[in-house]
């Protein structure tokens, strides 16, 4: 089974909708790993025994492990929090989440500056590249569980765009635009 994934539209409307476009512009899993996104589809019932699981993180050296539940009830602030999740960033390491229960988006910038939301569902695990400008916001479910995993100890600093200059920024432009033509430049 392989993850949702499109290009969105224009429109203002609540983050939280599908947003996307008429006709629908579907994205493959191949144009994703181009762009430096890692997908697999996990038994998100098994997390704590599954072998798959166990493997990626050792390969990947993600040691560390938390998981966070996000909804109205749980979360103070949630309207500010789910502001803040959605202003465009990067982070200087790799953002790893797997969908244990509920769904939410994250929406990456292609190498055209479009947008493409990912919709995750139970069983999702992504891996986006340090120095993707992405953000991320619940569907209309209100609700999604989901596993962190950090290389060593968790840092989770947000650097919001424009962040040409940052050396994860330029790293990410060297080995996943420069390839392929045009790097991407901040409007």
């Amino acid at each position: 089974m392989a993850i949702e994934a499109w290009f969105m539209d224009e429109s203002s409307e609540d983050q939280r909708l599908p947003h996307q476009t008429n006709p629908p512009e579907h994205v493959s899993m191949e144009y994703l790993a181009d762009l430096g996104v890692l997908y697999w589809n996990l038994n998100p019932k098994n997390f704590e025994n599954d072998e798959e699981l166990k493997k990626i993180r050792e390969s990947r050296g993600y040691s560390y492990m938390d998981l966070l539940d996000l909804c109205p009830e749980k979360v103070e602030n949630y309207e500010q929090k789910l502001k803040n999740f959605y202003t465009e960033h990067i982070h200087g390491d790799e953002e790893i989440r797997y969908c244990l229960e509920g769904s939410g988006y994250f929406d990456v910038r292609d190498k055209n500056d479009r947008w493409i939301r990912i919709w995750m569902k139970p069983g999702d695990l992504i891996v986006l590249p340090a120095g993707i400008y992405h953000r991320f916001t619940l569907d209309t479910s209100n609700y999604v569980k989901l596993m962190r995993l950090f290389v060593g100890e968790p840092v989770w600093t947000a650097y919001n765009r424009p962040q040409e200059n940052h050396p994860a920024r330029k790293e990410y432009l060297k080995n996943f635009t420069e390839k392929f033509g045009v790097p991407l430049e901040a409007h």
